[in-house]
């Protein structure tokens, strides 16, 4: 197969891209692919830490990009899956410290050895956000289902559209039922009507994602947890397998979110 680099971004910080990114990367290598998840956010280093990975690492890809290793010497290898690595971000520079075309060449350099390249974006639409997604083909854009993520996630997208990036698809996170139901959050239908692109998956709220974050071990690691199967089934759905989404055809929202929908421009 031909590589392929996936930038997962956001408009807005703390919807879950490090998460995410954890979890199908492992999902990924688990299906027998040789994945490389790098984490993009330079100055702010997590990805390490909800790997599990932050012990082990040495190098950084900056010091790749400026001669002061090598590339294999940077990468990290997961014990516990075959086929994983972690490609760390520098903690101690910023953001300035890349440029849009040391990523795109960083990304022709991991094409040579990997079949996936994930690159953890930091939020915005700042520079940090265009080098991360310079070098990469597709986007998975993640919002959570309230109006100013997903208004700045509609930012995101129209950023992603105008460099070229496609397919671009769209990640749900932290959907809570019961606020749906109770008309409080928007629902699936409302996030989709926004911002019309194609949907990849539906997380739901779980408690389970931050134990696991807090333990360093992703939870596609072998959790049956309900994020663990939703992250399970976006990495089919990336593979291209035809995977149903659940029912979430929670009752829709007739309160504050109704208004919503107004402010939106959307039918009711």
């Amino acid at each position: 197969m031909d590589p392929r680099v996936i930038v997962i971004t956001s408009g807005k910080g703390g919807v879950g891209k490090t998460t995410t990114t954890s979890n199908i990367s492992v999902a990924l290598a688990r299906a027998g692919h040789k994945v490389v998840a790098v984490d993009a956010d330079i100055g702010l280093r997590n990805l390490d830490v909800v790997m599990g990975l932050e012990n082990r690492v040495v190098y950084n890809f900056i010091d790749v990009l400026e001669g002061t290793c090598r590339l294999n010497q940077a990468l990290v290898r997961d014990k516990r899956v075959d086929n994983l690595f972690l490609l760390p971000a520098a903690q101690t520079r910023t953001k300035d410290a890349v440029t849009f075309e040391q990523m795109e060449e960083l990304c022709r350099m991991l094409r040579r050895e990997f079949d996936f390249i994930l690159l953890d974006s930091p939020a915005g639409i700042e520079s940090g956000f265009r080098n991360a997604a310079a070098g990469a083909d597709e986007a998975l854009v993640i919002t959570t289902p309230e109006v100013p993520a997903v208004r700045d996630a509609d930012r995101i997208i129209g950023l992603l559209e105008s460099m070229g990036k496609a397919p671009i698809r769209l990640v749900i996170n932290r959907l809570r039922s019961r606020l749906v139901r109770e008309g409080e959050m928007l629902d699936v239908r409302d996030v989709l009507d926004i911002l019309a692109i194609d949907l990849v998956g539906i997380v739901p709220e779980d408690d389970s994602v931050v134990k696991s974050a807090n333990r360093g071990e992703p939870l596609t690691f072998g959790d049956s947890a309900p994020a663990a199967r939703a992250f399970q089934r976006i990495a089919s759905r990336i593979l291209g397998e035809t995977v149903p989404f659940p029912d979430f055809s929670e009752e829709q929202g007739k309160g504050l979110f109704a208004g919503i929908r107004k402010f939106f421009g959307l039918k009711e």
